[in-house]
C-alpha cells in the first residue's frame, strides 16, 4: 500500500478550506494534482510517491470531497469556482509558478486553469498541463452532441443530476446511486485497501451531494440517448483560447465511460501537444496503470518548460 501522507488544512480567500497533501521539496517545481470523481487524492498515491523526492507534489482534496468544505448549494460548484480554488491555493502555498495534472473531473478543471493561466496569458502561472482521461470541453461537448456512444456512455450524469434519487442517497449513501448508474466500474482493479477506504467515504451525505453538485452545477448538455444525432442548431462552440503551453494527453484506451474518440481533433485546441495512449487500461489510468503514467510524466517534464 502506498503510504498514507499528512494533509494541511488550508484555508482560501473565498472561505473554501482544503486539506492538502503537499510533499516533497519546497522549493522544487511545483505539480498540483487534481483527482476526479468519486475518489480523492488518493488518486494521484503513484504519482506523489515517484514524484515527490524531485518535485513539490500538491494534492487538494477538492472542494465537496471528504474533510474539505462541502457547501450543499449547487452553485457553489460552477466551474469558474473550482478552477478559482486552484489558484487561490496556489497563492496561499506560495506558489508561483505550477504544473497543472488532473483526471476525469480534475481533469476538467485542469483543462480551464491551463487554459485561464497559461504563461503568456491571464495569469501566466502555469507551465504545464498534463490530462489523464478527461475530455477537452469543446470536443466533449461536440461528441454528446453527435456520438452515439458517448452519449449512451454518459446517460449516468443525467441520473447523478436527477433529484428524483436523492431518496436513494440520502438512504445508501453514493454508493448506492453509484451502483445504480455506473457500469463502467471495475471494483478489482482496485487494491482492495483503497476501495474500502472509498466505501466508507461514500457514506458521508453532505459529501455525496456535494459531489453530485459538481455535475448539477456543470454546463455541459446531456440529451437522453434517444434525442436526435447532430449539432443543435443553437448550439455555439465555446470560444476558448487555444492552449499553447507544453501539454501532454495520458488516455487509458478501455474507458468505457470517456471512449478514445475524446482525442480526436486535440491538436486544433492545443499547440504543443504530447499524446500518450495506454493499452488495456480503463478510465482511472493514474492508479490502473501507474508505471505508464509515470514513465509518461517523466519523459514530459524532462523537458522543462
Amino acid at each position: 500500500m502506498v503510504e498514507l501522507w499528512q494533509q494541511r488544512r488550508i484555508a482560501l480567500a473565498n472561505g473554501i478550506e482544503l486539506d492538502v497533501v503537499d510533499e516533497g521539496p519546497r522549493d522544487a517545481p511545483a505539480l498540483i494534482f487534481l483527482h476526479g470523481f468519486p475518489e480523492s487524492h488518493r488518486t494521484w498515491r503513484h504519482q506523489i510517491a515517484h514524484f515527490s523526492d524531485r518535485f513539490r507534489c500538491i494534492a487538494p482534496d477538492q472542494r465537496g470531497y471528504r474533510g474539505s468544505s462541502k457547501p450543499q448549494e449547487v452553485d457553489a460548484y460552477t466551474p469558474d469556482k473550482l478552477i478559482g480554488d486552484i489558484f487561490l491555493l496556489a497563492a496561499e502555498l506560495g506558489v508561483g509558478e505550477f504544473t497543472v495534472v488532473g483526471h476525469d473531473w480534475g481533469g476538467a478543471i485542469a483543462w480551464g486553469v491551463a487554459i485561464t493561466g497559461q504563461k503568456g496569458t491571464g495569469t501566466g502561472r502555469v507551465a504545464r498541463c498534463v490530462i489523464a482521461n478527461a475530455p477537452h470541453p469543446a470536443i466533449f461537448q461536440n461528441l454528446l452532441y453527435t456520438d452515439e456512444t458517448q452519449r449512451a456512455a454518459s446517460q449516468y450524469m443525467r441520473g447523478f443530476r436527477d433529484p428524483a434519487n436523492d431518496a436513494l442517497v440520502r438512504e445508501h449513501g453514493l454508493g448506492g446511486l453509484l451502483m445504480q448508474e455506473i457500469e463502467w466500474d471495475e471494483p478489482d482493479r482496485m487494491e482492495p485497501e483503497e476501495r474500502a477506504r472509498l466505501l466508507d467515504e461514500w457514506q458521508d451525505r453532505d459529501a455525496a451531494f456535494a459531489m453530485l453538485n459538481w455535475y448539477r452545477a456543470s454546463p455541459v448538455d446531456i440529451l437522453p440517448v434517444d434525442a436526435p444525432m447532430g449539432l443543435p442548431d443553437e448550439w455555439d462552440p465555446p470560444a476558448l483560447p487555444k492552449l499553447k503551453i507544453p501539454t501532454l494527453v495520458i488516455w487509458g484506451q478501455d474507458d468505457r465511460a470517456l471512449p478514445p474518440a475524446n482525442t480526436d481533433g486535440l491538436q486544433e485546441h492545443v499547440e504543443d501537444l504530447t499524446l500518450v495512449e495506454v493499452p488495456d487500461c480503463g478510465h482511472f489510468v493514474p492508479w490502473e496503470a501507474p508505471e505508464a503514467v509515470n514513465a509518461a510524466m517523466e519523459g514530459f517534464l524532462a523537458r522543462g518548460p
